[in-house]
């Protein structure tokens, strides 16, 4: 059916509210992970903050796996469903995971709460793309792509750092119950703006699957992981290094995230233009821009100024990416769209578990709350070679193909010559 401008815009709002719920969910633990670690490993905290605050950088490693699973399995079911159903599907199970979140008592509960409340993340954004590039119709998929991902970049401008502030000012489980609170708008706004799109009656999971027998999507999905690790390292442990090493008062923390909140916006609607004029170009130049930020962070993050200016680098850079590699999942994934388009979530969030791994790992050994800032950095070099790799078959390929489409043209000329 025909859908109004103001019809499309309102769809494509109610689209970005889920991606800011999830956002929310995802990004909230680092703002407070003080908090959650002194609330849920009281025994630690009172030995060592330091040990306390990478035992609770495993919350965020549990999101990012239940991403990483939940992606593939329920984007490769649930291809043929509708669309819209399958959207509101997700959105409850947010809602669900989130409210579980907030009310367990443990540890270990609220670590298994975490991991659940992940899978449907990945099938929402692969999902919500896809309806989202339709609406936007053809040449544009990079900025359907990019809009629905400003839900989760525009969640750290307000979101994060108003939920981190509330959590502060009262408890971190209500601030996971405001979270739960915006993933119930979001159930609402998309039944009654998102119009109804059906599923690839096609699909089958087989199908689907044989996406990964593509040399091309596995580079994708190591750029994408290995190169955004060296943002969840930082990322994750961004309220310590604002309290210890640059000294400032834990309510400056809501400030840093809104930095990184805009930085994230403002790179993510750069790169998802910059995709639809050349991916691999943007992937190059992101990659190259990342790189510097971290070094930068690394080497002024004990001032203020350094502080502020390179958490919004290195957030622009970073999120320019994500539309850059989604668009490069859906260009080599063949019939596999709809998987293509949710795995890109499970590799990036590869990233994120990798990333906070790495820099617990570090912190715990007595290396310091800047030592995720230098295992960022070393992460972007095997992210580049990917890269170089992937570019470097995919021009051997389209020679091939042009020199046996030559080889048949020019026996199609034997062929026609008239005999003597």
């Amino acid at each position: 059916m025909t859908l109004t401008p103001t019809r499309i815009r309102l769809a494509l709002l109610a689209l970005a509210l889920g991606g800011f719920g999830i956002g929310l969910t995802e990004f909230v633990a680092m703002g407070l992970l003080p908090n959650l670690a002194a609330d849920l490993l009281p025994n630690v905290w009172s030995v060592s903050h330091e040990r306390a605050n990478a035992q609770a950088g495993w919350l965020v490693s549990a999101y990012a796996a239940g991403v990483v699973i939940g992606a593939p399995t329920i984007a490769a079911v649930a291809a043929r469903f509708p669309r819209k159903q399958l959207l509101l599907a997700c959105v409850a199970l947010f809602t669900l995971g989130t409210l579980a979140s907030a009310l367990l008592p443990t540890f270990e509960t609220v670590l298994a709460a975490r991991f659940l409340a992940a899978l449907p993340h990945g099938a929402y954004f692969g999902i919500a793309a896809l309806v989202a590039a339709s609406l936007m119709g053809p040449g544009k998929r990079g900025q359907g792509v990019a809009l629905v991902l400003s839900g989760l970049t525009i969640a750290n401008v307000i979101g994060v750092p108003t939920i981190t502030w509330l959590g502060q000012a009262t408890n971190w489980r209500i601030a996971y119950l405001a979270v739960a609170a915006v993933f119930a708008a979001s159930f609402a706004a998309i039944a009654l703006a998102v119009p109804f799109q059906p599923g690839d009656p096609a699909a089958t999971i087989r199908r689907e699957l044989t996406i990964f027998s593509r040399g091309q999507v596995w580079l994708a999905l190591f750029i994408g992981a290995i190169g955004f690790g060296g943002f969840f390292a930082v990322y994750t442990y961004v309220a310590p290094v604002v309290t210890t090493v640059t000294g400032l008062d834990a309510g400056v923390v809501p400030w840093v995230l809104v930095v990184a909140g805009i930085g994230m916006t403002v790179g993510n609607f750069i790169g998802g233009r910059a995709a639809d004029h050349s991916v691999i170009r943007t992937l190059f130049l992101c990659f190259g821009a990342f790189a510097v930020s971290l070094l930068g962070l690394a080497l002024t993050a004990q001032w203020a100024v350094g502080l502020f200016v390179f958490v919004f680098l290195v957030a622009a850079a970073a999120s320019a990416l994500s539309p850059a590699i989604q668009t490069r999942l859906m260009d080599v994934a063949g019939d596999g769209q709809s998987l293509a388009a949710a795995i890109n979530h499970a590799s990036l969030n590869i990233g994120n578990s990798l990333g906070a791994f790495l820099g617990g790992v570090t912190i715990a050994a007595g290396l310091g709350y800047l030592s995720p800032t230098w295992v960022g950095l070393l992460l972007v070099i095997p992210g580049v070679l990917l890269a170089v790799v992937s570019v470097g078959l995919e021009r051997r390929a389209r020679a091939r193909s042009e020199r046996a489409g030559s080889l048949a043209l020019d026996e199609d000329a034997v062929l026609d010559r008239p005999l003597a």
